[in-house]
């Protein structure tokens, strides 16, 4: 793809993005009298762009090259058994096993200060709405999409299954953090919805919540949580650069550094 269909691309997905999540937001609120161009929404376009324009290939060529590697852990024989399967069944095996390794990964990227250092960017939103899910450092991409998808890898599903639960995943990213609150009872101990990932942006580090599409890692583990309220603030407790660039350099310095860098300001 060349760059001018890059372009084209993101300003089709921008626009689709805008007319599903915007009328939803303002019709279904969490947070009522939201707007639309809240505080920082210019830093999580710059993320989005980011993700579209620049990272997004980057992710792919690492994924690519550690898939060249990971094909070859299963026998072919085995491969070729588990492509055989129904379609339908392939996806219901990535969406359950891709969720069991994301959720643990997951864990430990609020447990492992190393990992925290970049995901913690994510966290750093301090307002949620369809926009804020693009808030991602691109090496906290690599971890977490590289985890999602290394069932894939690992045993070779049908590119088919693969990706409906790529695309699926990535609307439902998007609309777990949007500014909807649509409730549906009992079935959110089955699926996930805003509210519960919602509190798993609460301004505690270890609130719960790290499952990806179902809670059903968390009630498992005991990490499901999901007050009838929204969180009374997002965020971290962390002092954090609020630039886009000082995002992107400040988990790839040591403190000291930055402090340095910070101080000549």
């Amino acid at each position: 793809m060349n760059y001018v269909n890059l372009i084209l691309a993101t300003g089709a997905s921008l626009l689709f993005l805008v007319l599903v999540f915007v009328p939803m937001e303002k019709i279904f609120p969490a947070k009522p009298g939201q707007k639309i161009f809240r505080k920082r929404w210019f830093l999580d376009l710059c993320y989005l762009l980011g993700q579209y324009l620049l990272w997004s290939g980057l992710v792919l060529e690492i994924l690519t090259y550690f898939n060249d590697w990971l094909n070859k852990i299963i026998s072919q024989p085995v491969r070729i058994s588990i492509q055989s399967q129904p379609l339908w069944l392939q996806a219901i095996e990535v969406l359950f096993i891709s969720d069991f390794i994301i959720y643990w990964g997951h864990r430990l990227q609020h447990k492992v200060d190393f990992l925290w250092r970049f995901h913690k960017v994510h966290h750093s939103a301090e307002s949620l709405d369809w926009l804020a899910a693009h808030r991602e450092h691109p090496l906290d991409s690599i971890y977490t999409v590289g985890l999602i998808n290394l069932p894939a890898f690992i045993f070779g599903f049908d590119l088919g299954a693969i990706s409906m639960i790529v695309a699926f995943r990535g609307i439902w990213a998007i609309y777990i953090h949007s500014n909807v609150r649509l409730p549906i009872g009992r079935l959110k101990m089955l699926i996930g919805a805003p509210e519960l990932h919602h509190w798993h942006h609460d301004l505690e580090r270890d609130r719960g919540n790290y499952a990806n599409i179902s809670p059903i890692m968390d009630l498992l583990f005991g990490t499901y949580t999901c007050p009838d309220k929204e969180p009374e603030q997002y965020g971290i407790k962390e002092d954090f650069p609020k630039t886009y660039v000082g995002q992107m350099l400040y988990p790839m310095l040591p403190k000291t550094i930055w402090n340095k860098l910070v101080k000549k300001k």
